[in-house]
Parts: C-alpha cells; sequence; structure tokens
C-alpha cells in the first residue's frame, strides 16, 4: 500500500506513540541507572545515520517550528547549512544529495563514521539551551538512546549510564525492540515518497539543497 504524504505522517505518528511508551516502560524499569536529563548531551556529539523515515519526520518538525517559532527555526537552518559546509568535503557519501555510502563488505554503518565528525554538534542542538529544537521529530535512534539495547554486538548502554549495574541489573532494563518490521515498511514508503534511497545524517536531511 502506497502511503500519501498525510498518511504515512499518521503511521510515523503511530510508531513513534509505540516507541516512546516501550522506551519510557525501559525507562522506569531503570530507575537511577538512568542520567538522560535536559542539558545532558553527550548523545548530540557525532553524527550517525538515519532512515529516510527520520528524514521526513525531522523535515516536518522543521516546517512546525517554522510556523511557531520562525526565529528558533531560522539558528536551526543557519546551523544545518554550516554543519553541511563543514563536513561536505569529506562526507562519506554522496555530499550533493546526503546519501552515505553503503558499507563494504565486512564493514558495519558505524565504519563509516570511524574518523568523521566524532565532535561534530548535531545542528538542532540549541547551543544555548543544551536541548534539541526538533525534540518531538527526533530519529529513533535517539528516541531509545539510554536504556540498555540488544543489537547484533550484544547489550549496548550509554556509557555515562548504569555505570556500576550488574549484568542482571542491566537486563532488567532492557528496551524491547520489536517494531523493526513496520518500521523498515515505512521506510521504504518514505523513500518511495520523496524518491531517496538510503541513509543519511540530520544536517544533510535538513539542508534545502540537496
Amino acid at each position: 500500500m502506497h502511503y500519501p504524504d498525510s498518511m504515512l505522517m499518521n503511521a510515523d505518528a503511530k510508531l513513534v506513540q509505540i516507541v516512546d511508551a516501550a522506551t519510557a516502560d525501559a525507562a522506569r524499569r531503570s530507575g537511577a541507572w538512568l542520567k538522560c536529563r535536559p542539558g545532558c548531551t553527550q548523545c548530540c556529539f557525532g553524527v550517525f545515520a538515519i532512515s529516510q523515515l527520520d528524514a521526513v519526520r525531522l523535515r516536518e518538525g522543521l516546517k512546525d517550528l517554522e510556523r511557531s517559532d520562525p526565529a528558533r527555526a531560522a539558528a536551526v537552518r543557519l546551523r544545518v547549512e554550516q554543519t553541511v559546509l563543514r563536513l561536505s568535503p569529506d562526507f562519506p557519501g554522496d555530499s550533493s544529495t546526503g546519501i552515505l555510502q553503503e558499507p563494504e563488505d565486512g564493514e558495519s554503518g558505524d565504519d563509516l563514521f570511524a574518523d568523521f565528525a566524532n565532535e561534530e554538534p548535531c545542528p538542532v542542538l540549541d547551543p544555548a539551551t543544551g536541548t534539541c529544537d526538533l525534540y518531538a521529530s527526533r530519529p529513533m535512534t535517539c528516541r531509545v538512546f539510554g536504556p540498555p539495547v540488544r543489537s547484533e554486538n550484544g547489550i549496548g548502554v550509554c556509557e555515562l549510564c548504569f555505570d556500576g549495574a550488574s549484568e542482571e541489573e542491566i537486563l532488567a532494563a532492557e528496551l524491547k525492540t520489536d517494531w523493526s518490521r513496520e518500521e523498515d515498511l515505512l521506510n521504504l514508503e518514505a523513500q518511495d515518497l520523496t524518491g531517496r534511497t538510503g541513509s543519511t545524517i540530520v544536517a544533510f536531511a535538513l539542508n534545502t539543497a540537496s
């Protein structure tokens, strides 16, 4: 089924509700081990891959911000433009579109960023407040960051959280990510809608020139 723009966003909103509810449950089970607070910005430095579904959500969020707070939106736009200028020369992909190159055999997506923009602040991060200007529209990676998350490499946790926790305490707080199939299907719809395939990063997703 092909989603028109509004239908895609409605379906994405339902997915976001599922993800946010699961993350809130994991945060409750994490208790005091979870240190995430407004102003804690460590996870806002260094680039990471996002999907085209994430990119669509971010662009819609920026449109909403332009209507509600034009000055803040203009500041985001300026930071985006400055970030793209800084990152374009060494971008691991097509800097004209912002599409990341596919990892080669034996590589993971993280390998693309091993020596790229590790200290680069996210352009959506407000440097004055230490908060996200597009928080409601943030990518899935940002939404699930903090609680323990299982991947092919095992259980991962933020280095600021669960310091000193036992394995049992970490496993008891594990985030249950059982929405992957629905997210993948919606991402395919987003790719069909935009004509863009592959992953990108936040700055290029919001760059009007890409």
